[in-house]
């Protein structure tokens, strides 16, 4: 396993022509991944796919080599190169009580590891939190092999240093919903401070209410004066949305700041955390 560091696969190149980016967002259920030219901000590559099963890891990493092969992604030459890990195999650990000796005393207990799994942590800014978590071995090594150094995270990471920027100083307690096709990410802040966090599977709209009230139930919070908040894979023409907006009086679709790309187009396509770390 590699360690996260910045990319420096670019030896031999004249400087000025370090001006790329690539973002990669890996799970088994997708992925996705996005070129930024930082000179101009604006997206040169940008695709993103959902698979129609879940794969294995390495059925992952052939997907991403071939997709890579189709975009001609070898052709750039990257000054930063940054992969997020999506899966459920993550456990948020307060800084006061985290230990890097026993980052599988923190997972064993939520998420099935196998022997052979090697774990990682990130410290989330803004807040005094690391989060443990099981990367895609097989998927880090082959970048490693195809760029050199690299960076990585887990998506929870990018996603909760998004939301606690977007939140801001507000002592309001709201809960933000991350919604993909087929997952649900709970994150709900209240006196300045994330009072809870949870990532679901989900399949149907029941599921979608079931773990919301749920989560809710956990804080003693009442559902008819709590301000819900949904981002990602949503419009107000989703099933979910008129689910939500039926129990939950204050609920809106969170809309956050534009990115300074030039090509909006390709922008709407991108998911809300691989967004977030062009």
């Amino acid at each position: 396993m590699i360690k996260k560091v910045n990319n420096n696969n670019i030896q031999g190149t004249p400087k000025e022509d370090w001006y790329h980016k690539l973002s990669i967002q890996v799970s088994l259920n997708g992925l996705s991944f996005c070129v930024l030219n930082t000179h101009e901000q604006v997206l040169e590559v940008c695709f993103s796919e959902r698979f129609s099963k879940q794969l294995t890891p390495f059925q992952l990493q052939q997907q991403l080599k071939e997709r890579f092969r189709e975009k001609s992604i070898r052709k750039f030459q990257f000054s930063e190169v940054l992969t997020i890990h999506d899966n459920l195999l993550f456990s948020l650990v307060p800084q006061a009580l985290f230990d890097s000796d026993h980052l599988a005393n923190y997972l064993k207990y939520n998420a099935r590891m196998l022997p052979t799994d090697h774990l990682e942590y990130d410290t989330l800014s803004g807040l005094e939190i690391q989060n443990v978590y099981v990367p895609y071995t097989n998927v880090n090594n082959f970048l490693f092999e195809q760029f050199g150094e690299f960076e990585f995270k887990h998506t929870n990471t990018v996603l909760l240093e998004t939301l606690i920027k977007l939140h801001g100083i507000s002592s309001e307690t709201i809960g933000y919903i991350h919604l993909t096709t087929n997952q649900m990410d709970i994150a709900i802040f209240g006196h300045r401070n994330l009072l809870y966090f949870n990532s679901f599977a989900i399949t149907s709209d029941t599921d979608f209410l079931y773990y919301l009230l749920f989560s809710l139930e956990q804080l003693g919070e009442n559902p008819e004066q709590f301000k819900l908040r949904l981002v990602g894979e949503i419009t107000d023409q989703d099933s979910r949305f008129q689910l939500a907006s039926a129990y939950f009086e204050n609920t809106s679709i969170l809309l956050p700041p534009p990115a300074p790309f030039s090509n909006s187009d390709l922008e709407r396509s991108i998911d809300f955390t691989l967004i977030h770390t062009l």
